[in-house]
């Protein structure tokens, strides 16, 4: 129920200022107890998207969001190093721990080689919308300090150090915020997040960074172009660098035609 409503708002289906029906009739209408409603109006006003007015109902407050930032994931290096610039950050963690199991393997370390372990929160006109989890070796990670990634982007940071990024594997998936995220993101424990999980390599297959990002959809979204390609009755989209916007992002100039940037 919550995710249901909080989506109907932010998507600006529900208009703020007007009153939702009462938690009797929600709960006839859903199918679901009363105290269900109740849980779940109590989350959206935690997140500041509703107001209960003691006497007189709830009322939507509607999502205060800006425009998301959005990722081209066609060419996704580049635009890691120009978010690193335009967002700001918050860095929760900086510390040199053990490798775990799983990103030893990802990274192609030795047995007994430590790894940089990074938090920090990414914000953009200063609402949080992402909570990145990243290791990097020791060794590339000493090139650094503390302060370094509390300004720059960690990409940014690594190939200053003379190392070059040549290739990468990326998972797009989605899972539930846990307390901790939760708080951090300023949402509500449960809430629905984009789940990106990347390994950047550099030459010959060297590990350089293991980057787990946790998104807020409401205020991040991934993008990709696509290309017809191929021969008669071979023919696949493929993605492509080149940027196509159509009239409701280009505004009434652009008019009905497609416009390439």
């Amino acid at each position: 129920m919550y995710l249901l409503l909080r989506d109907r708002i932010v998507s600006g289906e529900l208009k703020a200022g007007a009153r939702l029906p009462s938690e009797l009739a929600l709960a006839g209408q859903y199918e679901v107890s009363r105290v269900t409603i109740r849980l779940a109006l109590d989350l959206l006003a935690r997140e500041d998207l509703v107001e209960k007015r003691v006497g007189s109902g709830t009322y939507i407050k509607g999502a205060v969001f800006g425009q998301p930032v959005t990722a081209d994931l066609s060419n996704a290096f580049a635009h890691l190093i120009e978010m690193g610039r335009s967002t700001a950050v918050k860095l929760i963690s900086f510390e040199y721990v053990e490798a775990p199991a799983r990103i030893t393997e990802a990274l192609r370390l030795e047995d007994d080689e430590r790894v940089q372990k990074s938090v920090r929160v990414r914000s953009f006109d200063d609402v949080p919308f992402s909570y990145l989890t990243a290791y990097v070796p020791e060794r590339i990670g000493r090139g650094y300090s503390r302060d370094d990634l509390a300004n720059l982007a960690l990409l940014e940071l690594i190939e200053r150090s003379g190392l070059k990024t040549e290739t990468a594997w990326q998972e797009v998936g989605a899972v539930l915020a846990n307390p901790e995220v939760a708080e951090a993101l300023g949402i509500g424990v449960g809430s629905p997040l984009i789940a990106l999980t990347r390994v950047v390599y550099g030459k010959g297959g060297q590990g350089m960074e293991y980057l787990q990002a946790l998104y807020r959809p409401d205020r991040y979204s991934l993008q990709m172009n696509l290309v017809r390609k191929g021969s008669e009755g071979s023919r696949h989209w493929s993605p492509t660098s080149e940027v196509y916007r159509s009239e409701r992002e280009n505004g009434p100039r652009a008019g009905k035609r497609m416009v390439k940037k």
